[in-house]
């Protein structure tokens, strides 16, 4: 099957050689091509360029693409959407004045959704699921990371790890799997942490092992939650069973958990609300991509990422959803990239880059994903008509999305 766009008012994030990630002043450029074609075989990307150059090629499906933005579907590199329920009543409750820390203390937050979780039979978290990637996909989204995390038990993990499994086998969609059972300290466990960490290191991680479960490790490194120490020893041992660290961090605190997850070669470490100079100059040099989720900002109404001290240090930044049930219920990321640009003052280019090749990178997904290169997946967004690629963070309540290409098919 051979697709044929033509007329593209604009190609976007178009890599002639793959690149794995931009840092720093690169991120501000978005190379791309005006009046273009793109070329389209099975659920690969053949080739590109201006209108003047298309070469002689009998397509299967010619599409014209006058006005419109071409560029690569949405990476987000942090959710939570394979859950049971809502929160619904907590997010009255935060109207009504709690904060995220005291209804958690309630018993509310990660303890509720587990609650729900683990009485909810894994078909309907599996149909519960589905919809939400169905709609994520929908809105752009080529290549997802969902974390497991509302079981803290060890059926309850292996049953959401289960489900985001038959998810990716199901969808025409990227999805990388992400151990989280180091989320939250069940109640049971309260008086015992050493004895819950034994069970996640014992029990939870030779179950995944064995039934290939899991990409990555995670640990909610903060105050009330997982320490420094806690943390490291928790991704030691998810190193041991072959999955690789991607750690929440500094969502509230500063507690030296961004050096916890370089230490250990951490892919990616996520959340940054709370941010000192140390933090910052920590990551310099390293591999580790940092990850901003401002959509979470917005709806706790706490910081949000220090995304131009960030750049200004020459770092690389991804954006992300953290599509969850407590402190983001959504999976937009069109919404994710304009609140970027408004909110954290980053400009088109660099969330652009930060939701695309960036977020790429922190699945390790950057050979397959992120950009317009010959060899990467079809994976695209084709805009309606614009006038310009900023309308997209500019018209932050608009649907500007005509077309999603996954694995080279347009989506129904």
């Amino acid at each position: 099957m051979i697709t044929l766009l033509t007329n593209i008012k604009e190609l976007l994030q178009v890599r002639e050689t793959s690149i794995s990630k931009v840092s720093g002043s690169e991120m501000a450029v978005l190379p791309s091509i005006k009046n273009a074609f793109l070329i389209l075989k099975g659920n690969l990307i053949a080739d590109f360029g201006e209108m003047k150059n298309l070469p002689e090629i009998k397509a299967d499906k010619v599409i014209d693409a006058t006005g419109r933005i071409v560029l690569p579907a949405w990476c987000d590199s942090h959710t939570h959407i394979v859950y049971a329920g809502n929160r619904e009543q907590e997010f009255v409750d935060r109207i009504n004045g709690l904060s995220y820390e005291e209804i958690a203390n309630r018993g509310g937050g990660i303890l509720n959704s587990a609650l729900k979780l683990n009485t909810a039979s894994e078909e309907e978290i599996y149909e519960q699921s589905k919809l939400r990637l169905e709609e994520v996909m929908h809105l752009g989204t080529g290549a997802v990371e969902i974390k497991s995390g509302y079981g803290l038990t060890t059926e309850g993990e292996l049953k959401m790890l289960r489900v985001i499994k038959k998810l990716a086998e199901n969808y025409p969609i990227a999805i990388k799997a992400t151990f989280l059972g180091a989320h939250a300290f069940p109640l049971h466990y309260k008086e015992n942490k050493a004895g819950y960490i034994d069970e996640i290191i014992t029990k939870m991680l030779p179950e995944i092992t064995k039934h290939k479960l899991a990409d990555y490790i995670d640990v909610f490194c903060e105050t009330g939650y997982f320490s420094v120490e806690e943390t490291e020893k928790i991704m030691e041992a998810g190193i041991q069973y072959g999955l690789i660290p991607k750690i929440h961090v500094n969502q509230f605190n500063s507690i030296g958990g961004i050096q916890a997850g370089i230490k250990f070669k951490a892919l990616s470490v996520d959340h940054l609300e709370v941010m000192n100079p140390e933090d910052i100059e920590a990551l310099k040099g390293t591999e580790t991509m940092p990850v901003a989720l401002p959509s979470c900002s917005y709806f706790l109404s706490i910081p949000y990422t220090p995304a131009r001290e960030i750049i200004k240090a020459g770092l690389p930044l991804a954006l992300a959803t953290d599509f969850n049930p407590g402190s983001t219920p959504s999976g937009n990321m069109n919404f994710v990239v304009a609140t970027a640009c408004i909110k954290m003052k980053m400009t088109p280019e660099e969330a652009i880059n930060a939701a695309t090749i960036n977020g790429a990178y922190a699945m390790g997904l950057s050979e397959t994903h992120g950009s317009i290169t010959k060899g990467k997946k079809a994976n695209l967004i084709l805009t309606k008509p614009v006038s310009s690629y900023y309308q997209i963070p500019y018209a932050f309540g608009s649907n500007l999305i005509e077309s999603i290409f996954l694995e080279g098919e347009i989506l129904a």
